[in-house]
């Protein structure tokens, strides 16, 4: 998972063995949010494929197994050590930060999945920019991000909407706390950022967990079933020249 700065809030490398550990099997992340990227995804057999923010790679993995060729980036080499002992050592993986320009040629992938990534960056655009030249022409970029309207609010409730803030908050891991920061955004602000780095918007979904997490997980189930967390967009790259976002 991307870090969105350098600072102690985001040290992904300071507890990676108990994040990874807990995503895993988590109701939020096993039951819901993976799934959603999986069937949004669909049939990517033979597709090239950049996960953006892999962690320690159970999306990358499940898309491998479905016959994607994946690569793998991430601010985290801690994550990225995790994602290398899933995926064994022949894996494409790169420690890249998503605020610097990707190391990647022009066209070079065919889809990109960012997993709850993009609400760790105050600027979408110039990630964005870098997603959509390294897509191909009809490419597409598949993303997850904290749920506007409801993701957190428990938390740290946002006196204006319509701003983009950040917020901090504390993850409880194994017992200990880690300091964890985020940007919320309007709805408008994540289309709008969308269109003006050239892609297309082809759907926006609030899906429903997995049933099977029902008997596992009765009462956050009940809860993530009428309070979604995240909010998943599918955009694309336009057949037509860069940037026309028409």
């Amino acid at each position: 998972m991307q870090t969105a700065d350098r600072g102690q809030a985001n040290d992904y490398d300071s507890f990676a063995e108990m994040y990874a550990a807990g995503n895993e099997n988590s109701l939020a992340n096993a039951y819901y949010e993976r799934p959603a990227m999986l069937d949004l995804a669909g049939d990517v057999t033979g597709r090239r494929v950049l996960d953006a923010g892999c962690g320690s790679g159970p999306l990358t993995a499940a898309l491998r197994d479905r016959g994607a060729v994946v690569t793998g980036i991430d601010a985290s080499a801690g994550m990225l050590a995790l994602a290398r002992r899933r995926l064994g050592d022949d894996a494409c993986l790169h420690v890249v930060d998503l605020s610097d320009p990707l190391p990647f040629d022009d066209d070079r992938f065919d889809d990109v999945v960012a997993s709850l990534v993009l609400h760790y960056l105050e600027d979408w655009g110039p990630t964005l920019a870098e997603l959509r030249r390294v897509l191909r022409p009809g490419g597409r970029l598949i993303a997850s991000v904290s749920h506007p309207f409801t993701a957190y609010a428990h938390r740290d409730p946002r006196p204006d909407y319509h701003a983009t803030t950040s917020y901090t908050f504390d993850w409880t891991l194994n017992g200990q706390s880690v300091p964890i920061q985020l940007w919320r955004r309007p709805l408008h602000a994540m289309t709008d950022a969308f269109t003006t780095a050239g892609f297309r918007l082809s759907a926006i979904s609030e899906p429903q967990p997995d049933p099977a997490a029902r008997e596992l997980f009765p009462d956050g189930f009940q809860e993530l079933s009428t309070h979604p967390n995240f909010l998943f967009f599918v955009v694309e790259a336009p057949q037509s020249a860069i940037g026309s976002g028409s």
